[in-house]
């Protein structure tokens, strides 16, 4: 890319120490957890930006716009009745205390619910029209939503002022309506938009198979991220009332045994740990109570 472009690139490999110090950071740049190391190497990838570059451009919203998320073609995904990237919230109910936001699923079932039921269709769309309508709809309004938010505030942590050109509106009403077939040319992923690319971007470029970011896989991470775990357990504040101390630990010592992505199609035994050190971090620095209210 960068010999066909005449640009010049610059590689930046990031520590899992740092990695895992940027968990706070983050916290800190959202003013809430968030999505623990996805935004922790996003906000140490700015800062190294930063240090040649005030403005720089990004891709976001090109995938909910123009299907590029695997659960637009996987259809065991595609037509479950949830949202496709929280299938299940059987993970993060396993780490707290019974009793503990016992109305958790009904809520994230009512928001799902809502947003479908708003999404609109056509009389003549056929079932997985029907369906894909739904599908950008949620992707839309929770999704996209989110990684704009993360991407503002991890990028101007740094003072780094990221424009995302795919979320200009007139772009965006346009691609909301085409249909899915055109959207997805050729059966891939972002079809559309790779086929009209196909002149400018070399071959292997433009047809080039998805590569999500982050891949969190190296266990240097899980291990410092359980190690700060461990700490955590040991104090007894608001959050380690809510925990299950022997659900975490289990993550701790049978990483594997977290066999389902907690969240998209990557995350899974390290973000949970990962999640807690943001919850701990968050919960002591915004001196968060938890109070209990009779209703």
């Amino acid at each position: 890319m960068s010999k066909n472009a005449g640009t010049r690139h610059t590689e930046v490999i990031i520590d899992n120490q740092l990695l895992a110090d940027a968990l706070y950071d983050s916290v800190e740049a959202r003013d809430l957890p968030g999505y623990v190391d996805v935004d922790a190497s996003l906000l140490l990838f700015c800062r190294e930006i930063k240090r040649d570059y005030t403005v720089a451009l990004s891709g976001e919203c090109a995938d909910e716009l123009f299907g590029g998320y695997p659960w637009y073609f996987n259809r065991d995904i595609l037509f479950e009745d949830c949202f496709p990237w929280s299938r299940s919230q059987r993970i993060r109910r396993s780490i707290l205390k019974k009793g503990v936001l016992p109305h958790g699923e009904e809520y994230v079932r009512r928001r799902y619910l809502d947003t479908v039921g708003a999404a609109p269709k056509l009389p003549s769309d056929s079932e997985e029209d029907a369906r894909m309508r739904e599908m950008f709809y949620l992707n839309f309004y929770w999704f996209m939503q989110c990684l704009l938010e993360r991407k503002d505030r991890c990028s101007m942590y740094s003072g780094l002022e990221v424009r995302v050109p795919f979320c200009d509106y007139r772009l965006a009403e346009y691609a909301y309506n085409l249909p899915w077939k055109l959207k997805a040319w050729g059966g891939r992923e972002k079809g559309l938009v790779r086929k009209a690319f196909e002149g400018l971007l070399p071959g292997e470029i433009a047809w080039r198979k998805k590569s999500p970011y982050p891949k969190t896989h190296n266990p240097l991470y899980f291990e410092e991220c359980a190690k700060r775990v461990r700490i955590i357990l040991e104090k007894k504040n608001a959050l380690t009332e809510l925990l299950d101390k022997q659900a975490v630990t289990q993550i701790i010592e049978n990483p594997a045994s977290v066999k389902e992505p907690w969240y998209g199609q990557l995350m899974k035994a390290p973000q949970i740990l990962a999640y807690i050190i943001e919850l701990d971090y968050w919960f002591e620095k915004y001196k968060v109570e938890i109070t209990e209210q009779v209703w």
